[in-house]
């Protein structure tokens, strides 16, 4: 699979998703149209990318066109207007299968979960490389690479275990590094409210057969609530270039946060630091082959009672690798097969967990068949291989895709996902959790079927329903508040719901997104215990955008997300930001949950209120 031949790929739009109950609806609507007046068309304001989008790459073992993905995929362009959304968060809240439990603002610790799975559940890539972390699933948004080095943002609704192996049992997310076409320097420095204060650079020079570029990104706050203070830097470097076998990637990225931890795992003042260091190689071999190999090292340095750190503290300091090689062969003129071998390690050495490490091994074959713009058929299946032989996992994948009356395609996939216990479920253990080192891996089958609508150029809207039933899943549970949390599988774990999207572009200067994701669990697996984890989801989650240029160069974006997690009250967060991006001074001014809404994430963590960010862009560019 050519998970990461990325040279063609054109600029995608995002494409979130609408459902649901018509009040839902209305509040949703209300919250958006506060959007500031209509957009003119100017011919030296910034553009709008158009509706219609060019390639999906994830979930597929080559890139193809939308048209040609029979996969529920979601692809968020996070080069168009990167003054406007400030964090990968942001960008992953607008769509609404996805739910994002944030402890913290800034880049603070945040989780995914996808159509209701745990956090576990989600795969995290850099680079088509896996960056999930093996010590606990509550780092794995720790990126070392700033926002403005990311190009898009791809999101695979359903499991992807076939070409993505562990830990991709109900989704996986993609952060695709972006490669620079000119000569170009970009500074810029904000400040706002609770202490903020934020700087960026970014510096590309692009040959005819090379490219560098260099980025960092630095945040502080004092914090909005005592104990919530954070600092958060990272920086990267990418080099590309073209030789003779085939294009080569080099890529070295790190990242050190520190922040208060008030009440982010129990009645504890706590303080945390983690620091991350990346590093991937990928290297072309003609035009059929490919191979890569990523490295990462992680720390995380816990503190329970930041006022006394005697008490209690934890040290832990992970580390994988990946080795990849794919080839593809063509079989015929609509006909493809795919086929690659994996392998991966992990290891841990922690003050509480222990020392540990595993291995496994894995090879993938897929097989393609397609006739273009009519019909699509793919089938794919994986065996991964455990450390010391002792049992192997095999994941199958089937999908296809039918178009009919050039407008409508129709789309179902099925297949297998498992995830491995990470080190904390297996031997973590604190005044609150403990784990358990006789867990099993958990696993689960999931499908889809759902329709596109291409009705123009204009707009585009899908509808897909899914279902997933999961075996063994893993979560803490305690039957009354007296007890601490154990690590247990749990069975009867189920999810279905339904998702769906529309976007509207009435004007080259403006464009409406809509989505709204159901979805429906199934609590008897508890079996009358208290779950710490697993049924945190959404049972409505919805949210709406406008963007739209006013004028002068500058563009407005106004977005309105609303969110109601299981047995909780619905609440309303409004975001809304402006830039101009138009010569060489770029301010722009983002203002932050403007309802000022008191609301929760993860249960008993206080998310931030009202708050701004203002700050000043220069950009220099020579082509």
């Amino acid at each position: 699979m050519l998970a990461f031949a990325r040279n063609e790929r054109l600029r995608f739009r995002h494409s979130p998703s609408i459902k649901g109950r018509v009040g839902f609806a209305a509040t949703l609507l209300g919250g958006l149209l506060a959007a500031p007046g209509s957009a003119r068309s100017q011919q030296t304001v910034p553009q709008l990318p158009p509706v219609a989008s060019t390639v999906v790459v994830l979930g597929n073992p080559e890139p193809v066109s939308e048209g040609e993905s029979a996969r529920s995929v979601v692809v968020i362009d996070t080069q168009s207007h990167p003054l406007l959304v400030p964090t990968p968060e942001d960008y992953l809240r607008t769509d609404s299968s996805v739910f994002i439990e944030q402890r913290g603002a800034g880049l603070v610790q945040a989780d995914i979960s996808l159509r209701g799975s745990s956090s576990e559940q989600t795969l995290v890539l850099l680079n088509g490389l896996r960056i999930n972390d093996a010590q606990s699933s509550h780092h794995n948004m720790d990126l070392p690479i700033p926002i403005e080095a990311i190009s898009n943002i791809e999101v695979l609704h359903g499991a992807g275990s076939t070409l993505y192996g562990a830990d991709a049992l109900s989704g996986v997310v993609d952060f695709v590094t972006a490669a620079p076409t000119v000569d170009s320097l970009r500074l810029s420095s904000g400040a706002g409210s609770y202490g903020e204060n934020e700087q960026g650079v970014i510096a590309g020079a692009a040959g005819a057969k090379w490219s560098e570029e260099l980025t960092g990104q630095r945040g502080f706050s004092t914090g909005f609530m005592p104990d919530r203070d954070y600092r958060s830097e990272n920086a990267s470097s990418e080099s590309r270039y073209k030789l003779p076998l085939g294009e080569s990637d080099v890529l070295l990225a790190g990242s050190d946060q520190a922040f208060g931890a008030n009440q982010f795992y129990g009645n504890y003042n706590s303080w945390e630091r983690t620091k991350g260091w990346f590093a991937s190689a990928r290297q072309e071999l003609g035009t059929k082959t490919e191979t890569a190999f990523g490295y990462r090292r992680h720390t995380d340095n816990f503190i329970l009672l930041r006022n006394d750190p005697a008490v209690y503290a934890n040290n832990h300091v992970d580390a994988s690798w990946q080795a990849v090689a794919r080839r593809n062969e063509s079989l015929s003129k609509n006909a493809g097969l795919f086929y690659g071998l994996e392998a991966q390690g992990d290891s841990i050495d922690s003050n509480n967990l222990g020392r540990h490490a595993r291995n496994r091994g894995a090879g993938y074959v897929d097989v393609d068949l397609r006739s273009q713009q009519r019909w699509t058929l793919s089938a794919g299946l994986r065996e991964e291989v455990l450390s010391g032989g002792a049992r192997s996992v095999l994941s199958p994948d089937l999908a296809g895709s039918l178009w009919i009356l050039h407008a409508f395609k129709l789309r179902a996939s099925g297949g297998y996902g498992f995830r491995l216990p990470t080190y904390t479920d297996l031997y973590y253990s604190d005044p609150s959790t403990v784990g358990d080192a006789q867990l099993r891996p958990e696993s689960a089958w999931s499908g889809d079927a759902g329709v596109d609508w291409y009705p123009g150029a204009k707009f585009t809207a899908s509808l897909t329903v899914f279902y997933e039933q999961q075996h063994d899943a893993i979560d803490y549970v305690r039957a009354n508040p007296s007890q601490l949390w154990h690590a247990s599988n749990l069975s009867g774990v189920r999810f279905a719901g339904f998702e769906s999207s529309a976007e509207w572009q009435p004007r080259r200067n403006q464009s409406f997104q809509f989505s709204w994701t159901l979805l429906s669990g199934a609590q008897a697996a508890l079996h009358g215990l208290q779950s710490e984890y697993i049924f945190n989801y959404p049972v409505n989650n919805a949210n709406a955008e406008w963007t739209g240029v006013i004028g002068g160069g500058f563009i407005v974006r106004n977005r309105v997300g609303i969110t109601q997690r299981y047995q909780q009250t619905p609440y309303p967060v409004w975001d809304a930001s402006i830039a101009r991006e138009r010569g060489t001074l770029h301010p722009y001014l983002r203002l932050s949950n403007l309802s000022n809404t008191g609301y929760e994430e993860i249960t008993g963590v206080r998310m931030q209120g009202r708050s701004l960010v203002g700050g000043l862009e220069v950009v220099l560019a020579r082509r």
